[in-house]
């Protein structure tokens, strides 16, 4: 992971699949997509029910946004985290500095609105549930399961967030570094003259590689009298 930009390898590095499995921003990434799963899957399954008057109404207190919000928003973290695993896995490959900004960029935006949304569906699922009175135990443990791993994606998602922000640091520093150092490459400003940046001229003077007096032509105070 050393020696590339944005906390990525150098471009063109061979692939370990079983490294990339084994990094914490992957198996974070991973809890994503299997917590997405479990929560639309809960509430596709068994968080519908149909009434007396052959009606298909949401076991959270009856309210059909409530079941609809928690499975668009699952829906797309799935897709989401699916499409970050892939994007993870070919970071390596990206030898743009600049695409690698744009999609830490968009790794972090994304991971921490999907993060609030999750907090937002947490709350809205609870409140909803806490006012329903369930005629019979059917999806009962589908709706609190939707609940629970809505609560735990809060955190994934953060984590998801924490390293996105993690990668900007480091593509932060290494191009401090990188324009910090091309200071003192030869041909710059600082090796033009002979000494270091920064350093007094006169501490390293050096004496002329020839001496101006010693290769001049004879001159009014060489002139001697011819004889005849």
């Amino acid at each position: 992971m050393e020696g590339g930009a944005f906390g990525g390898g150098k471009a063109g590095m061979a692939f370990d699949p079983i490294s990339f499995v084994q990094r914490p921003q992957t198996i974070v990434r991973m809890l994503c997509w299997l917590f997405s799963i479990i929560v639309f899957g809960c509430i596709s399954s068994k968080g519908w029910v149909v009434n007396a008057s052959g009606k298909e109404v949401c076991l959270y207190d009856g309210k059909a946004n409530a079941c609809n919000y928690g499975v668009g928003i699952a829906v797309i973290a799935f897709l989401a985290s699916s499409a970050f695993i892939i994007g993870d896995a070919l970071f390596e490959q990206f030898s743009s500095i600049k695409t690698r900004k744009h999609y830490v960029y968009s790794d972090f935006g994304f991971s921490s609105f999907w993060m609030f949304l999750f907090f937002v569906g947490f709350c809205y699922l609870t409140h909803s549930w806490s006012n329903t009175t369930p005629e019979s135990d059917y999806g009962v443990n589908n709706v609190q399961a939707a609940i629970a791993f809505s609560f735990f994606s809060i955190f994934s998602w953060a984590g998801c967030a924490w390293f996105a922000y993690q990668r900007y640091k480091l593509g932060s520093e290494g191009a401090f570094a990188t324009g910090y150092e091309a200071e003192g490459v030869p041909g710059s400003a600082s090796s033009e003259y002979g000494y270091p940046r920064g350093a007094d001229p006169q501490d390293g003077y050096q004496e002329a590689p020839f001496n101006p007096a010693e290769n001049r032509g004879p001159g009014p105070a060489d002139f001697q009298t011819p004889t005849y």
